[in-house]
């Protein structure tokens, strides 16, 4: 559970640390975009590399980047496999009884693996340079013009903060739960199909009450302090915008046009 690093702030002093959020929050929606621009090996290649840059300017270790890939590595390995077998375009390379793998298949499998990657450490590398209060403040920024509607901007962007800030102490409060009912005899990893499933729910249901618990002491908390999501609001930190942002912004834009272009080609 302590490999789980989305939603995870990391206080270091870095170029990405100190970008505006609201940079930061559109950037990777635009990234997020680009990543399924077919574009190739080569797009994808330009991608991995600028995201990589990306990871060494902001000072995150690539084993931090592994720990949060390493969750999400069945998805992965599954979503892989199914496509794999699933997927019958192209010439057959490889072929046993009734299992065929067409070239096809294996270059969206391929397609598949690196967008995936590439989502994850985009996501780590803005939740590990961005403060919470911080991530609140960008996302009700760039989500102010739909108040126009009568869209519920702040109480959104609050929901999502309290969403990421709450993530790393849920695993810390399921790993706690699993020693404490390993020390009780309870097999998390051996015994039966049956005994698994009842392992498992003598996990969730604790961990659904402590989360439970906690959400009705925060709503105390919030109400204590006459907290209203309707009231009008100032801000004691004010966000500004900075040469470094237009220009990391720019580079985005550059690496997003490069990718539209190789996918038209």
């Amino acid at each position: 559970m302590n490999n789980m690093m989305i939603g995870r702030y990391l206080p270091l002093d870095s170029f990405i640390h100190k970008l505006d959020p609201r940079l930061k929050i559109g950037s990777l929606l635009i990234l997020l975009v680009s990543v399924f621009f077919d574009a190739g090996f080569l797009g994808y290649g330009i991608l991995g590399l600028f995201v990589i840059l990306l990871l060494i300017l902001s000072k995150l270790k690539f084993s931090q980047i592994l720990k949060a890939i390493k969750p999400m590595l069945f998805m992965i390995l599954f979503l892989a496999v199914f496509n794999l077998f699933f997927i019958q375009r192209g010439n057959i390379v490889f072929q046993f009884w009734i299992i065929k793998i067409y070239d096809q298949a294996i270059i969206q499998t391929l397609y598949i693996f690196i967008r995936l990657v590439l989502i994850i450490m985009m996501t780590t590398i803005l939740t590990a340079t961005t403060k919470p209060l911080d991530l609140t403040l960008g996302l009700e920024h760039l989500l102010s013009p739909f108040k126009k509607i009568g869209f519920p901007t702040h109480e959104v962007a609050m929901m999502i903060s309290i969403a990421l800030r709450f993530i790393p102490t849920l695993l810390e409060e399921t790993q706690r739960i699993m020693k404490a009912q390993a020390s009780r005899g309870v097999e998390f990893s051996e015994g039966s199909l049956k005994e698994k499933i009842l392992s498992i729910v003598s996990l969730i249901i604790p961990l659904f009450i402590s989360a439970f618990q906690r959400a009705e002491d925060l709503a105390n908390a919030m109400e204590s302090r006459n907290y209203n999501p309707e009231a009008e609001r100032t801000r004691y930190k004010q966000l500004h915008w900075q040469v470094s942002d237009s220009l990391a912004f720019t580079c985005v834009l550059l690496v997003t046009g490069t990718l539209i272009t190789l996918s038209l080609i």
